[in-house]
């Protein structure tokens, strides 16, 4: 009797978040062990099934990293990194579109479908809803930068009650172009500013943001990320994490959360709790 009690206070503990939330978007950058464990895989997709049935309108950013570099591994092309970055030849563009589109955005739109949502695939070339240049005058080659997203395309589709799948390959007016390779990180802040979104929740193998005695901080303001990116206490891996955090609440996202992707059902605690699990950050 004492569980189910404490099942029906944990929904009476979720019932604010979700009469807040309804109706609303939530940008959701979907990567690191969240994307590899197969016992992550189905509790990702699970939660995502149930934001959408309460009335959240979800919308999907994925990477691939780890699953570009494997395979440019077994073609035997090279493939070069500055400031931790990836160099896209228009040889590894090839291989980056391949990987993104036709393996890891159809296996989450299948998995997501196969737990009863409606999820649909997409990337930046579908209807040029993504247009970008080239980061720095081409230093990276085809890696881009975004400079438009027609949040329309976005909205249309939630609007037919779709779940939006999106590979971070944005295109280009030219004629012929590749495309361009754009991180993850920054498409998912881009998209989230782009099409009003409430939230935007990145999912990272790491609790969150934490300080210098490595204890985790709950919540930030945007002075603080700042602060604490100048005496070195944000560095590494998670300053391009808490960039693309403050690139969304500066286009109109009431917040952007930093959570731990690899513990389970991760999104259902970050958003429905009162103390969550993360590090969410606003103005």
């Amino acid at each position: 009797m004492r569980t189910k009690i404490d099942t029906v206070k944990t929904l009476l503990e979720a019932l604010p978040f979700i009469k807040e939330f309804g109706r609303q978007i939530v940008v959701i950058k979907y990567g690191g062990a969240a994307q590899t464990s197969e016992v992550l895989k189905a509790k990702f997709a699970r939660d995502v099934l149930l934001m959408y049935l309460v009335g959240i309108q979800p919308v999907i950013v994925h990477g691939g990293g780890p699953r570009i570099t494997e395979m440019l591994g077994k073609l035997e092309i090279p493939t070069e990194f500055i400031d931790g970055q990836r160099v896209t030849t228009p040889e590894v563009m090839r291989i980056v579109e391949m990987v993104l589109c036709g393996e890891v955005n159809n296996e989450i739109v299948a998995l997501l479908n196969s737990h009863g949502a409606r999820a649909v695939g997409v990337n930046g070339k579908d209807a040029q809803f993504m247009t970008a240049k080239p980061k720095e005058e081409g230093k990276w080659g085809l890696t881009g930068v975004i400079e438009h997203v027609n949040a329309d395309v976005i909205h249309r589709m939630l609007d037919e009650k779709f779940i939006p799948v999106i590979a971070p390959i944005a295109s280009d007016t030219q004629t012929g172009h590749p495309g361009y390779n754009i991180n993850a990180d920054f498409a998912a802040s881009k998209i989230a500013g782009a099409i009003g979104a409430k939230k935007v929740v990145f999912m990272t193998d790491t609790p969150g943001v934490l300080d210098a005695d490595g204890e985790l901080l709950s919540t930030l303001s945007e002075d603080e990320l700042i602060f604490f990116k100048g005496d070195g206490t944000i560095h590494g891996g998670m300053v391009p994490k808490v960039d693309a955090c403050i690139e969304a609440i500066e286009h109109g996202v009431e917040k952007a959360h930093i959570i731990d992707g690899r513990i389970e059902h991760a999104i259902l605690l970050e958003l429905f709790t009162d103390e969550g699990i993360g590090t969410q950050i606003t103005l």
